[in-house]
Protein backbone atom coordinates (compact mmCIF):
# COMPACT_ATOMS: atom_id res chain seq x y z
CA UNK A 1 0.00 0.00 0.00
CA UNK A 2 1.61 3.27 -1.20
CA UNK A 3 2.05 5.75 1.86
CA UNK A 4 0.32 8.75 2.13
CA UNK A 5 1.45 10.22 5.49
CA UNK A 6 5.48 11.60 6.05
CA UNK A 7 7.31 12.99 8.85
CA UNK A 8 4.71 15.62 9.20
CA UNK A 9 1.23 14.88 7.51
CA UNK A 10 0.84 14.70 3.68
CA UNK A 11 2.68 17.32 1.42
CA UNK A 12 3.41 18.03 -1.98
CA UNK A 13 2.97 20.09 -4.66
CA UNK A 14 -0.58 21.73 -4.94
CA UNK A 15 -3.03 20.64 -7.64
CA UNK A 16 -1.40 17.67 -7.67
CA UNK A 17 -1.41 14.36 -5.94
CA UNK A 18 -1.84 14.16 -3.22
CA UNK A 19 -2.35 17.25 -2.80
CA UNK A 20 -5.60 17.58 -5.57
CA UNK A 21 -8.90 18.55 -4.81
CA UNK A 22 -9.96 14.62 -5.32
CA UNK A 23 -7.54 13.16 -2.82
CA UNK A 24 -8.26 16.01 -0.33
CA UNK A 25 -12.39 14.77 -1.03
CA UNK A 26 -11.55 11.54 -0.65
CA UNK A 27 -9.58 11.58 2.42
CA UNK A 28 -12.19 13.85 3.91
CA UNK A 29 -14.44 10.92 3.14
CA UNK A 30 -11.77 8.29 4.76
CA UNK A 31 -11.61 11.09 7.63
CA UNK A 32 -15.39 10.92 8.29
CA UNK A 33 -15.42 7.30 8.65
CA UNK A 34 -12.87 6.72 10.44
CA UNK A 35 -14.80 9.27 13.32
CA UNK A 36 -18.15 7.58 12.67
CA UNK A 37 -18.32 6.45 16.07
CA UNK A 38 -16.84 8.90 17.95
CA UNK A 39 -18.99 11.09 20.38
CA UNK A 40 -18.94 14.13 18.16
CA UNK A 41 -19.35 14.51 14.83
CA UNK A 42 -17.07 18.05 14.65
CA UNK A 43 -13.97 18.00 12.43
CA UNK A 44 -12.28 21.49 13.21
CA UNK A 45 -10.31 22.96 10.28
CA UNK A 46 -8.01 26.11 9.56
CA UNK A 47 -6.06 26.71 7.16
CA UNK A 48 -2.85 29.33 5.87
CA UNK A 49 -2.76 31.83 3.37
CA UNK A 50 -1.00 29.98 0.40
CA UNK A 51 -3.68 30.04 -2.81
CA UNK A 52 -4.53 26.93 -2.64
CA UNK A 53 -6.19 26.09 0.89
CA UNK A 54 -9.02 27.41 -0.15
CA UNK A 55 -9.52 24.44 -2.48
CA UNK A 56 -8.26 21.72 -0.56
CA UNK A 57 -10.96 23.59 2.30
CA UNK A 58 -13.72 23.31 -0.10
CA UNK A 59 -12.91 19.62 -1.32
CA UNK A 60 -11.97 18.43 2.19
CA UNK A 61 -15.03 19.79 3.18
CA UNK A 62 -17.07 18.22 0.97
CA UNK A 63 -16.25 14.78 1.52
CA UNK A 64 -16.56 14.94 5.50
CA UNK A 65 -19.98 16.93 5.06
CA UNK A 66 -20.80 13.62 2.45
CA UNK A 67 -19.97 11.02 5.80
CA UNK A 68 -22.37 13.04 7.85
CA UNK A 69 -19.60 15.11 9.68
CA UNK A 70 -19.81 18.77 11.21
CA UNK A 71 -16.71 21.02 9.96
CA UNK A 72 -15.97 23.89 11.98
CA UNK A 73 -14.19 26.32 9.88
CA UNK A 74 -11.71 28.29 11.12
CA UNK A 75 -10.92 30.02 7.97
CA UNK A 76 -6.95 31.58 8.06
CA UNK A 77 -5.68 30.52 11.23
CA UNK A 78 -1.82 29.51 12.47
CA UNK A 79 -1.28 25.42 12.89
CA UNK A 80 -0.67 25.77 16.74
CA UNK A 81 -3.98 27.39 16.80
CA UNK A 82 -5.75 24.54 15.30
CA UNK A 83 -4.70 22.04 17.81
CA UNK A 84 -5.94 23.90 20.84
CA UNK A 85 -8.91 25.09 19.19
CA UNK A 86 -9.69 21.11 18.16
CA UNK A 87 -9.82 20.39 22.15
CA UNK A 88 -11.53 24.19 22.86
CA UNK A 89 -14.45 23.28 20.45
CA UNK A 90 -14.81 19.41 21.65
CA UNK A 91 -14.31 18.40 17.67
CA UNK A 92 -13.57 14.67 17.52
CA UNK A 93 -10.74 15.99 15.22
CA UNK A 94 -8.67 19.52 14.02
CA UNK A 95 -7.59 19.02 10.44
CA UNK A 96 -4.73 21.97 9.10
CA UNK A 97 -3.90 22.99 5.79
CA UNK A 98 -0.58 24.47 5.24
CA UNK A 99 2.44 23.65 4.06
CA UNK A 100 4.67 25.74 6.95
CA UNK A 101 7.82 27.23 5.97
CA UNK A 102 7.44 25.99 1.81
CA UNK A 103 6.70 28.35 -0.82
CA UNK A 104 3.20 29.01 -1.85
CA UNK A 105 3.30 25.96 -4.61
CA UNK A 106 3.46 23.33 -2.15
CA UNK A 107 1.24 22.55 0.31
CA UNK A 108 0.12 19.76 3.55
CA UNK A 109 -2.50 18.42 5.56
CA UNK A 110 -1.78 17.65 9.15
CA UNK A 111 -3.84 16.19 11.44
CA UNK A 112 -4.58 16.17 15.15
CA UNK A 113 -6.23 14.60 17.71
CA UNK A 114 -9.07 15.03 19.77
CA UNK A 115 -6.58 16.43 22.71
CA UNK A 116 -5.18 18.58 20.47
CA UNK A 117 -2.24 16.89 19.87
CA UNK A 118 -0.90 15.36 16.60
CA UNK A 119 -2.44 12.15 15.14
CA UNK A 120 -0.34 8.96 15.32
CA UNK A 121 1.62 7.08 13.03
CA UNK A 122 -0.95 4.22 13.76
CA UNK A 123 -4.14 6.06 13.43
CA UNK A 124 -2.46 7.70 9.75
CA UNK A 125 -1.89 4.28 8.65
CA UNK A 126 -5.46 2.78 9.48
CA UNK A 127 -6.82 6.52 7.86
CA UNK A 128 -4.75 5.18 4.93
CA UNK A 129 -5.78 2.09 4.50
CA UNK A 130 -9.58 3.75 4.71
CA UNK A 131 -9.22 5.83 1.88
CA UNK A 132 -6.89 3.39 -0.30
CA UNK A 133 -9.64 0.14 0.01
CA UNK A 134 -11.97 3.06 -0.25
CA UNK A 135 -14.09 1.56 3.37
CA UNK A 136 -15.91 5.16 3.09
CA UNK A 137 -17.96 3.26 0.62
CA UNK A 138 -19.70 0.81 3.05
CA UNK A 139 -21.77 3.24 4.11
CA UNK A 140 -25.14 4.11 2.32
CA UNK A 141 -24.88 7.78 2.60
CA UNK A 142 -28.86 9.20 2.82
CA UNK A 143 -29.79 13.72 2.87
CA UNK A 144 -30.64 12.64 6.15
CA UNK A 145 -26.39 12.08 6.61
CA UNK A 146 -25.26 15.15 5.43
CA UNK A 147 -23.30 17.66 7.75
CA UNK A 148 -23.22 21.10 8.06
CA UNK A 149 -20.43 23.48 7.45
CA UNK A 150 -20.16 25.73 11.02
CA UNK A 151 -18.31 29.51 10.04
CA UNK A 152 -16.13 29.57 13.79
CA UNK A 153 -16.08 33.80 13.62
CA UNK A 154 -14.64 33.89 17.13
CA UNK A 155 -11.86 31.38 16.72
CA UNK A 156 -9.33 33.82 16.36
CA UNK A 157 -10.16 35.84 19.46
CA UNK A 158 -10.35 32.23 21.32
CA UNK A 159 -7.23 31.61 20.55
CA UNK A 160 -5.95 34.82 21.18
CA UNK A 161 -7.25 35.19 24.37
CA UNK A 162 -5.96 31.96 25.08
CA UNK A 163 -2.46 33.18 24.30
CA UNK A 164 -2.76 36.10 26.83
CA UNK A 165 -2.90 33.18 29.43
CA UNK A 166 0.22 32.23 28.51
CA UNK A 167 2.39 35.35 29.09
CA UNK A 168 3.60 35.43 32.92
CA UNK A 169 1.74 37.49 35.09
CA UNK A 170 5.04 39.86 36.61
CA UNK A 171 5.32 40.38 32.92
CA UNK A 172 6.54 43.46 32.16
CA UNK A 173 6.21 45.71 28.71
CA UNK A 174 9.74 45.95 27.22
CA UNK A 175 10.58 48.98 26.57
CA UNK A 176 12.21 48.70 23.67
CA UNK A 177 11.23 48.59 19.73
CA UNK A 178 10.47 44.98 17.74
CA UNK A 179 10.37 44.45 14.21
CA UNK A 180 7.74 41.70 13.72
CA UNK A 181 8.36 39.60 10.27
CA UNK A 182 4.91 37.91 9.71
CA UNK A 183 6.10 35.92 6.09
CA UNK A 184 2.63 36.54 4.63
CA UNK A 185 1.06 34.21 6.77
CA UNK A 186 -1.57 32.69 9.09
CA UNK A 187 -0.46 35.40 11.74
CA UNK A 188 -0.23 37.94 9.50
CA UNK A 189 -3.40 39.48 11.56
CA UNK A 190 -2.82 38.25 15.09
CA UNK A 191 0.39 39.35 15.83
CA UNK A 192 -0.18 42.57 15.68
CA UNK A 193 -3.25 42.28 17.41
CA UNK A 194 -1.93 40.99 20.18
CA UNK A 195 1.15 43.54 20.34
CA UNK A 196 -1.42 46.32 20.52
CA UNK A 197 -3.18 44.89 22.46
CA UNK A 198 -0.77 44.66 25.19
CA UNK A 199 0.56 47.86 24.12
CA UNK A 200 4.11 47.19 22.91
CA UNK A 201 6.38 49.54 20.68
CA UNK A 202 6.79 47.28 17.00
CA UNK A 203 6.81 47.70 13.70
CA UNK A 204 5.12 44.80 11.46
CA UNK A 205 6.54 43.77 7.81
CA UNK A 206 5.41 41.60 5.52
CA UNK A 207 1.98 41.09 6.73
CA UNK A 208 -0.20 41.83 3.82
CA UNK A 209 -0.55 37.98 2.37
CA UNK A 210 -2.01 37.67 -1.34
CA UNK A 211 -1.95 33.98 -1.99
CA UNK A 212 1.11 33.57 -3.62
CA UNK A 213 3.69 35.87 -1.32
CA UNK A 214 3.61 33.69 2.01
CA UNK A 215 7.50 32.66 2.97
CA UNK A 216 8.66 34.57 -0.21
CA UNK A 217 11.84 36.55 0.44
CA UNK A 218 10.66 36.75 3.91
CA UNK A 219 9.95 34.89 7.29
CA UNK A 220 12.32 32.41 9.40
CA UNK A 221 13.37 30.90 6.23
CA UNK A 222 14.49 34.38 4.84
CA UNK A 223 15.73 36.50 7.93
CA UNK A 224 17.85 38.47 5.76
CA UNK A 225 15.09 40.83 5.20
CA UNK A 226 14.56 41.15 8.69
CA UNK A 227 17.77 41.42 9.20
CA UNK A 228 18.01 45.00 7.35
CA UNK A 229 14.57 45.71 8.24
CA UNK A 230 15.73 45.67 12.14
CA UNK A 231 19.27 47.58 11.49
CA UNK A 232 17.19 50.35 9.33
CA UNK A 233 14.68 51.07 11.79
CA UNK A 234 17.88 50.99 14.90
CA UNK A 235 15.61 48.29 16.62
CA UNK A 236 16.25 46.16 19.44
CA UNK A 237 14.68 43.02 18.19
CA UNK A 238 13.31 41.62 15.23
CA UNK A 239 11.04 38.10 15.45
CA UNK A 240 10.69 36.18 12.16
CA UNK A 241 8.19 33.68 11.90
CA UNK A 242 7.07 31.02 9.44
CA UNK A 243 3.80 30.67 7.18
CA UNK A 244 1.93 29.30 9.98
CA UNK A 245 3.51 30.45 13.20
CA UNK A 246 4.87 27.13 14.59
CA UNK A 247 8.20 28.74 15.08
CA UNK A 248 10.18 31.82 15.63
CA UNK A 249 13.65 32.76 14.94
CA UNK A 250 14.97 36.17 16.40
CA UNK A 251 17.44 39.11 15.38
CA UNK A 252 19.26 40.96 17.86
CA UNK A 253 20.15 44.59 17.89
CA UNK A 254 22.87 44.14 15.48
CA UNK A 255 21.04 42.16 13.28
CA UNK A 256 22.68 38.85 14.12
CA UNK A 257 20.34 35.76 14.10
CA UNK A 258 18.89 34.17 17.10
CA UNK A 259 18.43 30.73 16.44
CA UNK A 260 16.03 28.28 18.48
CA UNK A 261 19.16 26.66 20.69
CA UNK A 262 19.55 30.48 21.50
CA UNK A 263 16.04 31.53 22.42
CA UNK A 264 16.65 28.20 24.82
CA UNK A 265 19.53 29.58 26.25
CA UNK A 266 17.94 32.74 26.95
CA UNK A 267 14.82 31.26 28.93
CA UNK A 268 16.74 28.72 30.61
CA UNK A 269 19.14 31.67 32.02
CA UNK A 270 15.79 33.27 33.35
CA UNK A 271 14.33 30.36 34.64
CA UNK A 272 17.46 27.85 35.84
CA UNK A 273 18.29 30.46 38.48
CA UNK A 274 14.71 30.50 39.61
CA UNK A 275 13.81 27.16 39.99
CA UNK A 276 11.04 27.32 36.99
CA UNK A 277 12.45 24.98 34.59
CA UNK A 278 10.22 22.08 36.24
CA UNK A 279 13.72 19.53 36.37
CA UNK A 280 15.65 21.14 34.85
CA UNK A 281 15.61 19.23 31.65
CA UNK A 282 15.54 20.66 28.16
CA UNK A 283 15.05 18.51 25.45
CA UNK A 284 16.63 18.93 21.89
CA UNK A 285 17.29 17.13 18.55
CA UNK A 286 20.53 15.61 17.32
CA UNK A 287 20.85 18.68 15.20
CA UNK A 288 21.34 21.36 18.22
CA UNK A 289 24.75 22.96 18.56
CA UNK A 290 27.17 21.03 20.84
CA UNK A 291 27.75 24.60 22.64
CA UNK A 292 23.91 24.16 23.90
CA UNK A 293 24.89 21.16 25.64
CA UNK A 294 27.66 23.37 27.30
CA UNK A 295 26.16 26.40 27.94
CA UNK A 296 22.94 24.80 29.80
CA UNK A 297 25.30 22.49 31.58
CA UNK A 298 27.04 25.37 32.93
CA UNK A 299 23.57 26.62 33.75
CA UNK A 300 22.92 23.70 35.82
CA UNK A 301 21.17 22.19 33.70
CA UNK A 302 20.56 19.02 31.58
CA UNK A 303 20.15 18.72 28.32
CA UNK A 304 18.53 15.55 26.26
CA UNK A 305 18.54 15.16 22.67
CA UNK A 306 16.26 12.93 20.32
CA UNK A 307 15.05 12.33 16.78
CA UNK A 308 14.58 15.45 14.30
CA UNK A 309 11.16 16.37 14.51
CA UNK A 310 8.54 18.01 16.97
CA UNK A 311 6.48 14.92 17.63
CA UNK A 312 10.11 13.38 18.80
CA UNK A 313 10.84 16.12 21.12
CA UNK A 314 7.44 16.14 22.34
CA UNK A 315 7.58 12.36 23.05
CA UNK A 316 10.94 12.72 24.72
CA UNK A 317 9.56 15.83 26.97
CA UNK A 318 6.53 13.94 28.19
CA UNK A 319 8.85 10.88 28.62
CA UNK A 320 11.50 12.78 30.71
CA UNK A 321 8.82 15.21 31.81
CA UNK A 322 10.51 18.10 30.88
CA UNK A 323 8.73 21.58 30.63
CA UNK A 324 11.03 22.96 27.82
CA UNK A 325 12.23 21.41 24.56
CA UNK A 326 12.63 22.70 20.71
CA UNK A 327 14.52 22.50 17.75
CA UNK A 328 17.37 24.97 16.25
CA UNK A 329 14.56 26.24 13.91
CA UNK A 330 13.03 28.03 15.96
CA UNK A 331 9.97 25.25 16.99
CA UNK A 332 10.23 25.28 20.75
CA UNK A 333 7.45 23.78 22.58
CA UNK A 334 6.79 25.16 26.47
CA UNK A 335 4.51 21.81 27.75
CA UNK A 336 3.40 23.97 30.61
CA UNK A 337 1.16 25.90 28.09
CA UNK A 338 0.73 23.69 24.91
CA UNK A 339 2.13 20.40 23.27
CA UNK A 340 2.86 22.00 20.31
CA UNK A 341 5.57 24.69 19.34
CA UNK A 342 3.88 27.62 19.42
CA UNK A 343 5.50 30.42 17.26
CA UNK A 344 3.79 33.26 19.69
CA UNK A 345 4.02 31.52 23.04
CA UNK A 346 7.69 31.01 22.22
CA UNK A 347 7.39 35.03 21.36
CA UNK A 348 6.20 35.98 24.92
CA UNK A 349 8.38 33.92 27.07
CA UNK A 350 11.32 35.10 25.25
CA UNK A 351 10.13 38.74 26.01
CA UNK A 352 9.30 37.99 29.52
CA UNK A 353 13.12 36.40 29.99
CA UNK A 354 14.99 39.49 28.09
CA UNK A 355 13.45 41.48 31.05
CA UNK A 356 14.32 39.08 33.44
CA UNK A 357 17.90 38.87 32.31
CA UNK A 358 17.80 42.72 31.71
CA UNK A 359 20.87 42.90 29.80
CA UNK A 360 21.20 43.67 25.58
CA UNK A 361 19.80 41.06 23.83
CA UNK A 362 23.03 40.73 21.97
CA UNK A 363 24.56 40.07 25.64
CA UNK A 364 22.29 37.44 26.54
CA UNK A 365 22.56 35.70 23.17
CA UNK A 366 26.00 36.01 23.36
CA UNK A 367 26.08 33.39 26.34
CA UNK A 368 25.94 30.52 24.17
CA UNK A 369 29.59 29.35 22.85
CA UNK A 370 28.50 28.11 18.83
CA UNK A 371 30.54 25.19 17.48
CA UNK A 372 31.38 26.12 14.08
CA UNK A 373 28.66 24.00 12.37
CA UNK A 374 27.58 23.10 8.81
CA UNK A 375 25.24 21.16 6.63
CA UNK A 376 25.77 19.69 3.65
CA UNK A 377 23.15 18.07 0.89
CA UNK A 378 23.89 15.65 -1.62
CA UNK A 379 22.15 13.92 -4.30
CA UNK A 380 23.23 10.58 -4.35
CA UNK A 381 21.75 7.76 -7.27
CA UNK A 382 21.01 4.95 -4.63
CA UNK A 383 19.86 5.22 -1.19
CA UNK A 384 19.37 0.97 -1.07
CA UNK A 385 22.95 0.62 -1.81
CA UNK A 386 24.28 2.89 0.99
CA UNK A 387 21.91 1.30 3.25
CA UNK A 388 23.65 -2.28 2.72
CA UNK A 389 26.77 -1.24 2.18
CA UNK A 390 30.01 0.13 4.88
CA UNK A 391 30.71 3.05 2.66
CA UNK A 392 29.16 5.44 5.28
CA UNK A 393 30.69 3.88 7.96
CA UNK A 394 34.06 4.43 6.29
CA UNK A 395 33.70 7.78 5.12
CA UNK A 396 32.88 8.71 8.97
CA UNK A 397 35.92 6.63 10.43
CA UNK A 398 38.41 8.67 8.27
CA UNK A 399 36.19 12.12 9.32
CA UNK A 400 36.32 10.95 12.74
CA UNK A 401 40.24 11.37 12.52
CA UNK A 402 40.11 14.95 11.65
CA UNK A 403 37.20 15.99 14.06
CA UNK A 404 39.22 14.27 17.25
CA UNK A 405 37.62 14.73 20.72
CA UNK A 406 35.77 17.91 20.26
CA UNK A 407 33.48 17.74 17.28
CA UNK A 408 30.74 15.08 15.60
CA UNK A 409 29.41 13.98 12.21
CA UNK A 410 25.66 13.28 12.16
CA UNK A 411 24.95 11.00 8.62
CA UNK A 412 21.41 10.91 7.26
CA UNK A 413 19.43 9.45 4.15
CA UNK A 414 16.81 11.58 3.25
CA UNK A 415 13.35 10.04 3.97
CA UNK A 416 11.61 10.99 1.13
CA UNK A 417 14.75 11.61 -2.03
CA UNK A 418 17.53 10.53 -3.28
CA UNK A 419 19.57 12.74 -1.40
CA UNK A 420 21.94 12.72 1.45
CA UNK A 421 22.64 14.77 4.48
CA UNK A 422 25.59 15.60 6.72
CA UNK A 423 26.20 17.85 9.85
CA UNK A 424 29.49 18.59 10.51
CA UNK A 425 30.30 19.94 13.87
CA UNK A 426 33.75 21.29 15.47
CA UNK A 427 35.48 24.30 17.44
CA UNK A 428 37.49 24.66 15.00
CA UNK A 429 36.57 25.24 11.26
CA UNK A 430 39.34 24.12 9.30
CA UNK A 431 38.81 20.83 10.87
CA UNK A 432 35.13 20.61 9.02
CA UNK A 433 37.19 22.19 5.79
CA UNK A 434 39.34 19.03 5.99
CA UNK A 435 36.23 16.81 6.30
CA UNK A 436 34.18 18.27 3.48
CA UNK A 437 37.84 17.02 1.08
CA UNK A 438 36.65 13.34 2.40
CA UNK A 439 32.82 13.23 2.06
CA UNK A 440 33.75 14.76 -1.14
CA UNK A 441 35.65 11.74 -1.93
CA UNK A 442 33.37 9.55 -1.19
CA UNK A 443 30.24 10.99 -2.87
CA UNK A 444 31.39 11.00 -5.62
CA UNK A 445 30.96 7.07 -5.81
CA UNK A 446 27.38 7.36 -3.85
Amino acid sequence: MTELFGTDGIRGLANRYPMDAELAFNLGRAIGYYNKNKKSKNILIGRDTRISGSMLEAALTAGLCSMGSNVLNTGIITTPAVGYLTKYYEASMGVVISASHNPYYDNGIKLFRENGLKLNKESEKEIEGILFQEKYKKIQNTRKTIGQVIALKEAGKVYLDFLVTTIPQDFARPEFKIVLDCAHGSASQIIPELFTRLKINFKAINNTPNGININQKCGSTHISTLQSEVLKEKADLGLAFDGDADRVLAVDEKGQIIDGDQIMTIYAHAYLREGRLGNNIIVTTHMSNLGFDETIQGMGGTVVRTDIGDKHVLEKMLEMNSWLGGEQSGHIIFLRYSPSGDGLITTFQLLDALNKNNERISVQAGRMKKYHQKLFNYRISDKKYLRNSNALQKMDKEMQKYLGGDGRSLIRLSGTENKIRILLESKEEKKIMECQKVIEKYVSHF
